[in-house]
């Protein structure tokens, strides 16, 4: 169990905010698998700001998928309050300010890890937010801009005195992106000066590299990104390890393609076919990694548009895949 301030999460493992994946058909298909905590993707305080359709749609809040976090961006501090008050609204029980993304149209606009070069500004932003809701507020950050900028402690302390109520932590700078090692140790020192929950996020893809953060970190909890993409079932088998000392193993084939069928259904329900299929592509891609003729079938798929059609496909290499088994 892991309590953020009023909220109890049934446990310490937490599906991290990905834009571009983590939309409400995700959110429903990992909520299966007893994560403590659901975060959606980041959500642009300046689109809310202009009430464009398509980012209102990313809220997505339902009360079958909870707790939820909500993740926004920004350096404006009005507009960020402003947008904290309209995701409050749609019924988050976390909103999180996102200080790490690390992405050339973020953080030019200084939005992002760009914050993490003006800590005076992240500090403004995180008290307007935290001023504007009642709903608790945490930040999500990287390291430091670069190796020679780690700020991730300081900037922890200045959120927890502006109000904030917990801080994720991506073990890596902003000019490593996703790549290296993420830099554990970090992770660590930021526990050490602050008493809000502290949570690691970074190269945590098994359930014995969750054990290990925690273990090596004293961090509070742990965030799971990448791993989870075509492999949503991970946090079932993190949890159940954290809990039990058990390794539950990959899911059957016939699992997996179940879950795959499910996931197409409610991203068609979600965005409607067309739309649906191509979001799809990159979910479908995920999914079958590692399998024999899965680049034919990634193919193959991104020249469909229709459910029936992808769902043939899918079918057809469900197939293949028991009779090579089998074999």
């Amino acid at each position: 169990m892991l309590r953020i301030a009023s909220i109890e999460l049934a446990n310490p493992v937490i599906l991290a905010p990905m834009a571009g994946v983590t939309d409400p058909p995700f959110r429903k298909i990992v909520s299966r698998y007893r994560p403590g905590l659901i975060c959606g993707e980041m959500i642009s305080a300046m689109a809310l700001h202009y009430n464009r359709k398509k980012t209102l749609e990313l809220i997505g809040v339902e009360q079958a998928v909870k707790p939820v976090s909500i993740q926004i961006f920004g350096s404006d501090p009005q507009v960020m309050a402003e947008a904290a008050r309209f995701v409050e609204a749609a019924g988050a029980d976390i909103i999180d300010i996102n200080m790490g993304c690390p992405v050339p149209k973020v953080v030019k606009n200084g939005e992002g890890a760009a914050l993490l070069k003006n800590l005076p500004l992240a500090r403004r932003v995180i008290e307007s937010v935290v001023n504007a809701v009642r709903t608790p507020v945490s930040v999500k950050c990287r390291l430091g801009w670069d190796q020679d900028h780690i700020v991730a402690s300081e900037l922890a302390e200045l959120a927890e005195a502006s109000g904030a109520v917990m801080i994720a932590v991506h073990a890596r700078t902003r000019e490593q992106y996703y790549h290296g090692q993420a830099d554990w140790e970090q992770i660590a020192v930021v526990k050490q000066r602050v008493s809000i929950p502290v949570i690691g996020n970074g190269d945590i893809d098994s359930p014995q590299a969750a054990k290990a953060m925690l273990t090596q970190t004293n961090c509070d909890g742990v965030m799971i990104g990448q791993a989870a993409m075509g492999r949503p079932w991970i946090f079932d088998q993190l949890v159940t390890y954290l809990e039990k000392g058990l390794l539950i193993p990959e899911p059957s084939l016939e699992e997996r393609f179940a879950i795959i069928k499910k996931h197409l259904d409610l991203q068609v329900a979600y965005v409607g076919e067309e739309r649906g299929i191509k979001e799809m592509r990159k979910h479908l891609a995920w999914y079958f990694k590692g399998y024999p003729g899965a680049a034919r079938i990634r193919e193959k798929v991104n020249h469909l548009t229709s459910l029936k059609e992808v769902l043939m496909v899918v079918e057809e290499y469900k197939k293949e895949a028991k009779s090579g088994e089998q074999n």
